[in-house]
């Protein structure tokens, strides 16, 4: 088992939700960057994190990728969020960093690199695929790489449009790396980020804050695979 990483196994979905959404309304609290990820596991965390803190005033929203779509697109990460969390809210973001992902992907990455410059983050969210990546970084791909925080991303899978993404080190650099896994589906995917060697077949296995905390919140499904 991965000594880097602190495993947190509840009994469901809805559960693992509410611990992510309980985590997201303390970063209201403390203030900072915040960084989100797309799907569905996440949405329903965003919509109890919007009735637990309803001020959002202290915090900055990032995105950790989106897929190269206008914003009111339903595959749009930003749209997702927006719906789930942003217009549920009494009190807005201090700043919502939206990646434009319709200028197309080399575009839309150098405009968003530009407006993330060094930008410290203090909390980032992520899922992880069942092929074990991690938000637009597949597996063995060049962009694993890569150094700049923000790249452009070919898709590895559906849907296939082009994608912008956050690099590993950029990632890491992150002071609490909180992931949410759930459902079998994703059991061997779990297994091999959080309980085999890190490798680049497994994307999600190389993201490890290198100042603060890494967990893994993840329902008994997904944590079938891990030992005890």
């Amino acid at each position: 088992m991965s000594e880097d990483v602190e495993l947190v196994i509840v009994d469901d979905a809805r559960e693992a939700g509410s611990l992510v959404a309980e985590r997201l309304a303390r970063a209201t609290r403390e203030g900072g960057n915040v960084v989100l990820t797309g799907g569905t596991t996440p949405e329903q965390a965003y919509e109890e994190a919007a009735r637990r803190a309803r001020d959002w005033s202290s915090v900055d929203v990032w995105w950790s990728d989106e897929r190269c779509v206008p914003p009111d697109d339903d595959r749009s990460n930003y749209g997702m969020v927006k719906r789930a969390l942003l217009d549920r809210l009494e009190r807005a973001p201090r700043g919502v960093h939206r990646i434009k992902g319709e200028l197309g992907k080399e575009a839309a990455a150098a405009d968003y690199g530009r407006e993330l410059g060094d930008t410290p983050v203090d909390l980032v969210v992520l899922g992880v695929g069942p092929d074990g990546h991690v938000a637009s970084l597949y597996p063995n791909a060049p962009t694993l790489r890569e150094t700049r925080r923000v790249l452009p991303a070919e898709a590895a899978l559906e849907p296939f449009v082009d994608r912008v993404t956050l690099s590993i080190p950029a990632l890491r650099s992150a002071a609490d790396v909180l992931f949410l896994l759930t459902g079998a589906e994703k059991a061997e995917a779990a297994r091999r980020a959080f309980a085999a060697e890190p490798s680049p077949a497994t994307p999600a296995s190389l993201v490890r804050s290198e100042r603060g905390s890494t967990t893994a919140i993840l329902d008994r499904a997904a944590a079938a695979k891990l030992r005890a």
